[in-house]
């Protein structure tokens, strides 16, 4: 089934490059990538991702962040 939100969470996020691969990925396949959650701790790195995506949280360590408050996300991405 095409055109489906693909919900996905970016952890160790970085400068969102993997992120970014994942997306494109997602689109090839026909459907919507939509990122739930991401997280990071590099001052730099969450500088060049709110650049990036300016109406997104970026959520600080992980290690500090409750594991109830992360949206759950399937763990299995099927490629057609």
């Amino acid at each position: 089934m095409a055109n489906q939100d693909i919900k996905f969470i970016d952890l160790f996020a970085g400068i969102g490059g993997i992120r970014k691969g994942l997306e494109q990925a997602i689109i090839n396949q026909g459907d919507k990538p939509v990122c739930v959650f991401t997280s990071e701790i590099k001052p730099y790195a969450i500088s060049v991702l709110q650049q990036n995506h300016p109406y997104e949280i970026i959520y600080g360590d992980i290690t500090k962040i409750d594991a109830n408050s992360i949206p759950d996300v399937p763990s299995l991405f099927i490629y057609r």
